[in-house]
């Protein structure tokens, strides 16, 4: 019965997973990092004496200041002072202190004065894979455990349906990652009379390499006259700072409910039948509602038509919009390896980045 054995993958991948990571999920308090740009030796952009490492910083320690007057919340930082952090010690503080979300800090500039407006970045669709071998790698410790056959039967991290179900855990995260900079971006318009540019997927390494939620937020163009003296003043960085601050409350609220605190998961015995989860209702649960398998081949805030002229030749394309994201799908198969052969197909035509994903047909 393959339905049966890949659910069963699922179900027990998403509690090892959430387990071994440790996401913070289940911590007491909602732990934030705060990432400040730059630092030290690297000063980002500039533009005469503005430069981005000092907005940022001061930008990060007042969303810190805000957010540490809520007792429910515990504030990480990568750096407090002007100093030097590596991109990749960047990621293993945010890792190490398995935090519910991820923020980093920035700002633009470009030779142009014309360039206005904030941003937002989520992990890019591109480097998806990157994330998922840090999860991979993670869940590798297992083999060190005595008796690993015994607990984890059936749970291999080097599977490919084993995998996919790391995907799913994956493009969670994101869908929540572009919530989150939905609601940063739509306070500094409401709230700060700002431009916004967006919020925008792209192949970012800092949010790549991190376990968890995270954006990378653009505060403004330092190389804008009048936009670099606004986010470079105690004013403009009160306002973004606060602006930023309720979105990750709102966040906050709306993931990391006070109703989810006490419902630790724990690693199971995998040769133990999880609570309310016998092998019985995982055999109802497979056959009431099968899994259809198509391959993501991008995504975007832009609609396009699915004539197979805009997929490069592609047919059978469908799309969802969903967070303000036009995603667009390539096939509808009922059987994972079928569906291997049409991401092969995808990836020759030069969709390099796609990947499978699942959905429930009811």
């Amino acid at each position: 019965m393959r339905y049966k054995n890949h659910s069963k993958y699922l179900i027990l991948l998403a509690f090892l997973f959430i387990s071994v990571l440790n996401f913070g999920q289940n911590t007491p308090k909602f732990k934030v990092v705060l990432d400040a740009g730059h630092g030290g030796k690297d000063p980002g952009t500039m533009r005469g004496s503005i430069k981005e490492k000092d907005i940022v910083l001061d930008v990060v320690l007042k969303i810190g200041k805000i957010l540490e007057q809520n007792k429910d919340i515990t504030v990480v930082y990568t750096r407090k002072t002007d100093v030097f952090i590596e991109l990749r010690e960047r990621a293993n503080i945010a890792n190490k202190a398995k935090a519910n979300l991820f923020i980093s800090v920035h700002c633009n500039g470009v030779k142009s004065t014309a360039a206005k407006g904030t941003e937002t970045f989520v992990m890019g669709m591109s480097r998806t894979d990157t994330n998922l071998d840090i999860a991979k790698k993670e869940n590798g410790v297992i083999f060190l455990e005595e008796d690993y056959n015994e607990k984890y039967k059936g749970f291999d991290p080097n599977n490919p349906e084993t995998l996919l179900g790391l995907k799913i855990l994956q493009e969670e995260f994101l869908e929540q990652s572009i919530e989150l900079a939905s609601e940063i971006e739509n306070n500094f318009i409401s709230k700060n009379n700002r431009f916004s540019r967006g919020v925008k997927q792209q192949p970012i390494w800092v949010l790549d390499a991190t376990v968890m939620p995270g954006v990378l937020i653009e505060l403004g163009f330092v190389s804008h006259p009048e936009e670099g003296k606004y986010i470079s003043s105690e004013e403009g960085k009160g306002e973004m700072s606060k602006s930023i601050s309720e979105a990750i409350i709102t966040y906050k609220n709306n993931f990391h409910s006070a109703s989810t605190e006490n419902n630790t998961i724990e690693a199971p015995i995998l040769n133990q039948d999880l609570p309310g989860l016998s092998n019985s209702n995982v055999e109802e649960v497979s056959v009431a509602k099968k899994t259809i398998y198509k391959v993501q081949l991008e995504a975007g805030t832009k609609k396009i038509d699915t004539k197979p002229a805009n997929f490069k030749g592609l047919k059978n394309i469908s799309v969802e919009h969903e967070n303000k994201l036009f995603k667009y799908f390539y096939g509808n198969e009922t059987d994972y390896e079928s569906c291997k052969k049409l991401l092969e197909e995808a990836k020759k035509k030069g969709y390099k980045s796609a990947y499978i994903v699942t959905f429930e047909n009811k």
